[in-house]
């Protein structure tokens, strides 16, 4: 009997591990087919929308499908969630224009909105007394495992089969991992017997994520920081805001109860992981400028120096899975948030001699701390509510580390292409006015090789250093806010027995 529970777990995990591996590689594994895509369907200008729809689709339904698990039946919303990243899969493969596919990745994102929510909270459930670290720690590296293998895998497909499989893969890998959770897993908590679903929250939160993020996404990019589209935005997110705000003071069972933020592990935690998805996110989507734009890297090895990052969030979270039950949670965040703080320091001696073991070390480094803030905080969140609230705790922490890594790659965003800029005229005075012209039509010119063989050596080097000058805002504001994830760390109470006296208090 107990080697049948034993395999019904193994098998839950796995399930489990595979469908959470298959929404994180779908935000990833189309890059690589993006040029591909684009040639056959057309559609340009709606390039950046085929990654922005699906982030954001499931940004709105992590918090949702986490209050859902706490009202509903868990296997019954995981089910569902696999099932339709499976279906809108298919659909996205079939896609006759980039309209159609847009729409696809919508229903791709609340999909995968629904399992990163959900499988969490069933590793959760399912796992033996002292043993929660451990199995979620299998979780959390599965996001360093998906950003290395993803690309990578992107290429091969569009290479060796067609663009369509990147989408129409999903659907015998998810299949397996739907009949998987439909013959092993098992309610394990109680739910509510009366259910008051709060339509009005689930609205104004949905709107407001949706305004906030589409302001950091398209801010300095399609629109100008000041443009009234901006302003518009702007005005929308605090109207939802508002609205938000009073809908849960109202609700008697709101989507997500303000009250939970008196607890400061809940709060701190996560913020905690706030700071750190903005830092390590807005390194991911900008190192790169330094190391092929200043350093004038090859494109294999700036991946091999990003495949770091990965690298030590990977190793972060499963070491730490092993040796959190010796050691506090807290310690664990500590440790991440030093490690990131020492990392993001450490770009500040980045200059244009700098080698690829050496940024390879700094970028281990982040990816390490990482790595242990993720699941150190999450554990931390969980334990700050009764376990009738584990979907609220366990998706707002996902939801809080995506919304810091949009927004820190959105406001990097705008350093990056204003910072730039801004050093390219100042190197104006060395640089034929044919190819400031070009780059001033498109920064994406820096990184071709064709374009940097036409300047001549004191050109090159002059605009090495912009590079290198515009990209030093960038590891600054990643620094200020790895100092804050470490303030925030140190504000998290060791003690559950002192967060669980604040709870009654509550």
């Amino acid at each position: 009997m107990n080697q049948t529970i034993k395999t019904g777990r193994i098998a839950i995990i796995g399930a489990s591990l595979l469908a959470l591996f298959l929404g994180a590689m779908d935000a990833l594994v189309i890059s690589a087919a993006m040029p591909t895509i684009i040639t056959e369907l057309g559609g340009l200008h709606l390039y950046a929308w085929v990654y922005s729809a699906y982030f954001l689709a499931r940004a709105v339904a992590l918090p949702v499908f986490g209050k859902l698990s706490d009202l509903l039946d868990t296997k019954r919303l995981f089910l569902f969630s696999i099932g339709l990243f499976i279906l809108s899969s298919v659909a996205a493969g079939a896609s006759p224009s980039m309209a159609f596919l847009i729409a696809a990745r919508v229903f791709q994102g609340i999909g995968a909105g629904g399992i990163f929510a959900l499988v969490y909270i069933v590793l959760s459930d399912i796992s033996l007394p002292g043993q929660r670290a451990k199995t979620l720690s299998f979780a959390s590296s599965i996001w360093g495992i998906s950003s290395i293998i993803g690309p990578t895998l992107g290429g091969f497909i569009v290479t060796y089969f067609s663009w369509r499989w990147i989408f129409y893969i999903n659907m015998p890998l998810g299949v397996i991992s739907f009949v998987g959770i439909s013959i092993f897993l098992k309610e394990f908590r109680e739910k509510k017997k009366t259910v008051f679903l709060d339509i009005a929250g689930v609205i104004f939160l949905s709107g407001f994520i949706l305004a906030l993020l589409t302001i950091f996404i398209t801010g300095g990019r399609e629109f100008e920081w000041n443009s009234w589209q901006i302003m518009s935005l702007s005005f929308t997110t605090l109207i939802f805001g508002a609205g938000f705000y009073l809908a849960e003071k109202r609700a008697k069972d709101p989507i997500l109860d303000l009250r939970f933020f008196r607890h400061k592990r809940f709060a701190y935690g996560n913020l905690a992981s706030f700071f750190s998805s903005f830092s390590i996110f807005a390194l991911f989507a900008y190192a790169p400028l330094f190391l092929q734009g200043a350093l004038e890297q090859t494109p294999m090895q700036v991946g091999w120096a990003m495949l770091s990052l990965s690298l030590g969030w990977s190793m972060g979270s499963l070491v730490l899975g092993r040796i959190m039950s010796r050691g506090g949670a807290k310690t664990a965040a500590l440790a991440g948030g030093l490690l990131m703080v020492t990392g993001s320091a450490l770009t500040f001696g980045f200059t244009l001699t700098t080698t690829m073991v050496n940024s390879f070390i700094v970028f281990l480094v982040m990816g390490l701390g990482m790595g242990f803030i993720t699941l150190s905080t999450l554990i931390m969140v969980q334990e700050s509510l009764p376990k009738k609230d584990l979907g609220v705790a366990t998706s707002f922490h996902q939801f809080s580390r995506t919304f810091g890594g949009t927004i820190g790659v959105g406001i990097c965003g705008g350093l990056a292409t204003s910072g730039l800029l801004n050093r390219m005229e100042e190197a104006s005075h060395v640089l034929n006015p044919q190819l400031l012209a070009q780059l001033r039509e498109s920064m994406e010119n820096l990184f071709k090789p064709e374009f940097t063989a036409m300047m001549t050596q004191s050109a090159r080097q002059i605009l090495q250093e912009a590079v290198l000058k515009g990209v030093s805002s960038i590891f600054l504001i990643v620094f200020i806010s790895s100092i804050l994830c470490l303030v925030c760390c140190l504000l998290l109470p060791g003690d559950v027995e002192q967060e669980k006296k604040e709870r009654v208090k509550t």
